[in-house]
């Protein structure tokens, strides 16, 4: 369990939320599968909704009128958003929505990244990001995926300037991106028989027991689309949420484990 009521180091992982056209199903999915405790903002948020976990933020969910692919945006911190952006777009990237200001919650922009995924950036003001990680219920690791991963991890190194740690194998393409030593986010090749799935970023949310939570996803509306299985880094399935949305849920392995 990780408590950080500090701004995340810049260009490491520090918030996710979903747009969504009906808030019902989602709310009732998350909160039945991962406990979340759901706040509805007043109306200067436009109804945005904080999902806590023992009284600590750890993700958000906004309704929006108009229909869309439902998914996850991953937000990477930034101590300036706007030389982000700009540096971000000299790199390749669209700009989606921003650079602008959250009440004074902090700034924000959403990008399209050379493979065509879309990815935040998130300038803390009175919002700093997650609160609580490496926790049930919260953050754990977060990796983008897509069918040119070279292109990927040099956008996203001159963006950030990471330090990169290839852990590539035969079939398998991924590289762990650092900051400050510390193992930050990853980025991924879709293997040969992936078809035409679009780049995104996923983030993993860690729990109790992987297997006991399986039925409780199509209870709740969702479906399990691959899992559990072992991982060296613990026990994984993939969820498609009620609005097609995917993300993945980690238990750590027993060692890691701390009581």
């Amino acid at each position: 369990m990780t408590l950080t009521p500090d701004p995340w180091p810049a260009g490491v992982p520090s918030w996710a939320d979903i747009t969504v056209t009906d808030l019902g199903p989602t709310q009732r999915f998350y909160g039945g599968l991962l406990g979340w405790q759901l706040s509805v903002g007043g109306p200067e948020t436009g109804g945005y909704v904080t999902a806590t976990v023992d009284g600590k933020v750890v993700a958000g969910l906004r309704v929006s009128d108009v229909p869309q692919p439902a998914g996850w945006c991953v937000y990477l911190a930034t101590d300036d958003v706007e030389a982000s952006v700009a540096r971000a777009v000299g790199a390749g990237a669209s700009v989606v929505v921003g650079p602008m200001s959250v009440l004074r919650q902090g700034r924000m922009a959403l990008l399209t990244d050379p493979t065509g995924a879309l990815v935040g950036l998130w300038e803390s003001g009175e919002h700093t990001g997650w609160e609580l990680t490496d926790a049930p219920g919260s953050f754990v690791w977060a990796e983008q995926m897509s069918h040119d991963p070279d292109a990927a991890r040099r956008f996203y190194t001159a963006l950030f300037g990471y330090e990169q740690h290839d852990m590539s194998a035969p079939d398998f393409t991924y590289t762990s991106l650092s900051v400050g030593g510390t193992p930050a986010a990853g980025i991924g090749g879709y293997g040969p028989g992936a078809g035409d799935v679009p780049a995104a970023w996923t983030w993993y949310i860690a729990v109790e027991d992987a297997d006991a939570i399986v039925p409780r996803v199509g209870e709740l509306g969702g479906e399990v689309v691959s899992g559990p299985e072992d991982t060296p880094y613990g026990r994984m399935l993939l969820v498609r949420g009620p609005a097609g949305e995917v993300l993945a849920l980690l238990q750590a392995p027993e060692e890691d484990v701390v009581a």
